[in-house]
């Protein structure tokens, strides 16, 4: 055998031994199936359930996809996987399944892009076991005359019929979480908003089971509309010039003490709004609170809830808003009681309000205590009815010393006259709950 021919074979045997490492190489490297993921995995589902099914695998993927099954009815979705894809994800949910309630079974399945099995891939399989559920939670109120006014707050009791993810009461765009109590029922403490009128307000009952299959009722009501007094705040340049450097912090940029003064009674006040909400979306379960709120003593109203404000300067109105609490007057540096027994949700400068305390009584009613000059407490403290917390000032965007008490259910300002009436607070909250009152 010449040479050239002993070249060639050599060469070609070279080849084929390269060809047959890679092929070895890519046989071997992936051992492993896909990996694969679907949640939820167990547990009680439902039609609006949202499942979300995951693969991965290194050498790409083949195949994924979920069958579910009851008797002789499947349910399938295939995810949509192009040449070379080494994830897949499966979004879906079984509102149009036809499933009805009972046992449900489901396998989910993938194979990888492996030569694996004759160049078909490494297949995976998982079954699991879940139960269906189509039919929404039922709502009972236990509670009678709900009488609220607008501005006002209203309280409802009430059963539901099987374990739930969230209930209370919806109003709009405003949630009002429900509480259970110990005799297994729920509590509910919900507004109505100073700035709805009456023929808008429509509260309604909501609970949400386990499966996501959601309630919705209203209930018996008496709904009293309430008119608010109009009041017009005039801005003095001394005013303007005095107060708008202690807000450059909050308004950056260059603009006048009026341009100032509009940005922070517009948009910081809104953000501050936004805060106060999320406050008080962290309440104590139980009510912390006991009989009659307390007033600042001595104290007179300066402006009342719900005042429809108008700011004037040189003649001009040049912003509206609305006030969100009651500001009572006494001596500089007055000593500030807290309203009722609780725990202290926050402490420090808000904007507008300057130093604040805020004050968890418990099912999402709050109390706020503004334009403080000291405060006494920190967050997390526990106080009784009555203990000082601080002291009335001028901070923020006051005029001058007072103290700015606003009350709040589940984040929305509500008219605190009615916690300063204990007949009021007997007849349509704590009657309800069962509290005993000292």
């Amino acid at each position: 055998m010449n040479k050239a021919k002993q070249y060639v074979i050599i060469t070609a045997a070279a080849a084929l031994c390269a060809a047959l490492a890679v092929a070895g190489y890519f046989y071997f490297k992936d051992s492993q199936p896909p990996r694969m993921l679907l949640t939820p995995a167990s547990g009680t589902v439902g039609p609006a359930t949202a499942f979300r099914g995951e693969a991965s695998d290194e050498s790409g993927l083949r195949l994924f996809k979920a069958v579910f099954s009851q008797g002789n009815k499947t349910f399938t979705m295939d995810a949509d996987l192009a040449p070379g894809d080494t994830a897949a994800v499966l979004e879906f949910n079984l509102a149009e399944a036809g499933f009805t309630d009972g046992p449900l079974s489901v396998v989910i399945s993938a194979v990888d892009g492996s030569w694996k099995r004759m160049g078909k891939g490494i297949a995976a399989e998982t079954a699991l076991d879940l139960t269906f559920d189509a039919k929404p939670p039922s709502i009972s109120v236990t509670s009678m005359a709900h009488n609220v006014n607008r501005g006002g707050t209203g309280c409802i009791v009430y059963r539901v019929n099987e374990a739930v993810t969230g209930t209370g009461v919806t109003v709009g765009e405003l949630y009002f979480p429900g509480h259970p109590l110990a005799d297994g029922g729920y509590a509910c403490l919900f507004a109505f908003p100073e700035f709805m009128e009456l023929d808008e307000y429509k509260p309604r009952l909501t609970a949400v089971d386990e499966a996501g299959n959601t309630a919705s009722r209203g209930f018996v009501h008496h709904f009293n509309d309430r008119a608010f007094r109009t009041d017009t705040i005039r801005l003095p340049d001394s005013f303007l010039e005095r107060k708008m450097p202690e807000f450059e912090g909050d308004t950056p940029g260059q603009m006048t003490p009026l341009e100032r003064f509009i940005k922070v009674n517009r948009d910081l006040r809104a953000s501050n709004r936004a805060a106060m909400y999320e406050i008080c979306g962290n309440t104590s379960p139980e009510p912390l609170w006991h009989g009659i709120f307390l007033r600042l003593p001595n104290a007179a109203n300066r402006a009342g809830f719900g005042d429809r404000r108008s700011y004037v300067y040189n003649g001009e109105v040049v912003d509206h808003q609305t006030h969100m609490g009651i500001d009572l007057a006494s001596v500089r540096a007055a000593p500030v009681p807290a309203a009722n027994a609780g725990r202290v949700a926050w402490t420090g400068t808000m904007g507008i309000y300057g130093n604040a305390v805020v004050l968890d009584h418990g099912l999402g009613l709050m109390t706020m205590y503004a334009h403080l000059s000291e405060i006494a407490v920190d967050k997390g403290d526990a106080v009784d009815k009555g203990r000082i917390i601080g002291r009335t000032g001028s901070t923020g965007l006051a005029g001058g010393d007072h103290l700015h008490y606003a009350v709040y259910v589940s984040g929305v300002a509500v008219n605190p006259v009615e916690w300063w009436d204990a007949a009021w607070i007997r007849n349509n909250v704590s009657g309800r709950l069962g509290m005993d009152e000292p």
